[in-house]
């Protein structure tokens, strides 16, 4: 049966805590894709086909052509930062779009100032600000947001809202007591309990208001069971954790391809250079921690160490991330890769990874602002886990072992459009195409 889907006529705001290298690339990919002076290369939505049906029907049309996506011509963008710049100067500042291209999107630019941020150094240690707002507690703080919404909405004349935070990583915070349920965590934010970071007021203020939020950093923001628990009283999607860009989209790559062929593996050693405001937040311990965390969860989750003990039990895994500033916002990643095959003889991958960082994240927020809208407007809330193919350490219910394989998670996400829009599901068993006169199925 086809899903009942409110129709996405209207304007999308687009909220984004956190406008510096990867809020501004990807609203500048936007406005330059709709200007048609630029291609969104890397957006599913956007770029992406689907399968229909066997593959003797031929039937692959574009996504955004088949489920109905709200389109970039009519998305409004707003948000918060620490600091003052609009979204050109902040642009031309993080230094990932040529002058030539962003001189070209200046004045639609300039127009995008950033609100007050709620933020605290005790939090993001390496960075200050002063566009910051103050408040007597952290519930009046999240008022204020709600009143920053209410504005943003009604003045850019928005039918509908989402949020994806765009922020840095925050210091290592473990779920705790006043995570549990909504009524401690309000009163968590009437007593300022230190366990609540900005991120996880940002998420609340969004799922409080029924706006889908996902979080692009490895924070632990919506992932509790308060804002959980909230989103289903709300009608609210949510999902994160961590965009998946970088190193880690390379280990969702190839891992699966060594489990596939039981090829065992001895140790994965990761080293990162970057030199981006993200480069500088994580050159503290407490938010490399964070960060940390996020990415180790890749591999054991992939190879299933407990089901594959002679292959996968006693990986030696490691990872460094290296603030360097001359490489401004251009990554590069270093992985060695022990494995070993018949016999036991030994191998080696190495893989030498030159990337732009928020490249490749301004189409994943693209992707996940357009999906979360069209997961409201479908009626879904709560954990989208059909979304796991965007982030580094995916959101999955309660006792539920999160999927980090990129093939299985793409699978996923399309049988859920299909899904959605009344059609077969995809196996690839192939096996009708062979056993037809037989009556198989």
């Amino acid at each position: 049966m086809k899903r009942n889907i409110q129709s996405p006529e209207g304007r999308l705001g687009i909220l984004l805590p956190g406008m510096g290298a990867v809020a501004t690339t990807f609203i500048s990919g936007v406005l330059a894709s709709v200007k048609k002076i630029g291609t969104p290369i890397g957006s599913l939505t956007q770029m992406g086909t689907i399968r229909l049906g066997k593959r003797t029907e031929e039937r692959n049309p574009r996504i955004k052509d088949f489920v109905p996506l709200a389109s970039i011509e009519n998305i409004v963008f707003g948000g918060w930062d620490i600091y003052h710049d609009n979204a050109y100067e902040a642009a031309i500042k993080a230094g990932v779009i040529e002058k030539t291209l962003l001189d070209q999107l200046k004045d639609e630019l300039c127009k995008i100032k950033p609100m007050p941020a709620v933020f605290s150094k005790e939090y993001v240690k390496r960075l200050s600000g002063t566009n910051v707002k103050s408040g007597r507690n952290k519930m009046e703080l999240a008022e204020q947001l709600m009143e920053d919404i209410r504005k943003f909405k009604e003045e850019n004349k928005c039918d509908r809202l989402v949020m994806v935070w765009c922020g840095s990583t925050e210091i290592y915070i473990e779920e705790s007591e006043v995570h549990q349920s909504i009524k401690s965590f309000e009163e968590g934010l009437r007593i300022n309990h230190p366990a609540i970071p900005p991120s996880m007021i940002y998420a609340y203020v969004a799922i409080k208001n029924g706006i889908p939020y996902a979080n692009g950093a490895p924070n632990l923001s919506c992932d509790v069971p308060a804002l959980i628990e909230l989103s289903r009283v709300t009608n609210t999607p949510i999902m994160g954790k961590d965009f998946k860009t970088g190193q880690t989209l390379m280990k969702t790559i190839i891992a699966p391809g060594l489990k596939a062929r039981a090829i065992g593996i001895n140790g994965w050693f990761s080293s990162n250079i970057l030199g981006n405001r993200d480069g500088e937040v994580l050159d503290d311990p407490g938010s490399f921690k964070t960060k940390e965390v996020s990415k180790l969860s890749v591999l054991d989750s992939i190879l299933e160490p407990e089901n594959n003990a002679e292959l996968y039990k006693d990986i030696h895994h490691k990872v460094r991330i290296n603030y360097y500033p001359p490489r401004g916002d251009n990554k590069e990643s270093w992985d060695n890769i022990d494995i070993f095959g018949w016999l036991g003889y030994k191998m080696q991958i190495k893989i030498n990874f030159l990337c732009r960082d928020s490249i490749l994240a301004a189409p994943i927020v693209l992707d996940l602002a357009l999906f979360m809208d069209l997961a409201k407007r479908a009626g879904m809330s709560g954990i989208q886990e059909w979304l796991s193919f965007y982030f580094k350490s995916p959101q999955a219910g309660e006792k539920l072992n999160p999927q980090h394989d990129l093939f299985k998670q793409l699978m996923k996400l399309e049988n859920t459009l299909r899904h959605m829009q009344g059609e077969d599901l995809i196996t690839h068993l192939g096996l009708e195409y062979y056993n037809a006169d037989q009556n198989v199925f």
